[in-house]
């Protein structure tokens, strides 16, 4: 074993552990083979997330809602021009690719295509 595995090529933790041949993440799940990772340079390929208008966010960003949105349980839903500060880049299901916590609705998950960078 490896006295010091190498950091989350997603979330860049230093806290990675290894389990059999596989380096895993505690914070973010993620497990690879860190053989693979240094073939490919070392570097990760990142993923580029634009907002609606093509600018590119990045995790802590503030970004604001550009229209309606329903959310199941809410009567009044997320009104357009809603601010969502410090949204995390994660690779959400269904195309939902921003982590956040909205004030009045709690944690959320949004789609990129419905924010603008602030």
């Amino acid at each position: 074993m490896n006295e010091n595995p190498p950091p989350c090529p997603k979330c860049s933790c230093e806290y990675t552990y290894e389990m059999n041949a596989l380096v895993v993440c505690p914070e973010c799940a993620h497990e690879w083979v860190p053989s693979e990772a240094e073939a490919a340079g070392g570097a990760p390929e990142e993923r580029v997330v634009k907002d609606s208008v093509g600018n590119v966010l990045r995790d802590g960003d503030d970004v604001t809602v550009v229209k309606a949105l329903k959310v199941k349980g809410s009567p009044s839903g997320i009104k357009a021009g809603t601010k969502v500060r410090g949204i995390r880049l994660v690779d959400g299901v269904d195309g939902h690719d921003i982590d956040c916590r909205i004030d009045g609705f709690g944690a959320m998950q949004l789609k990129s295509s419905v924010v603008k960078k602030a």
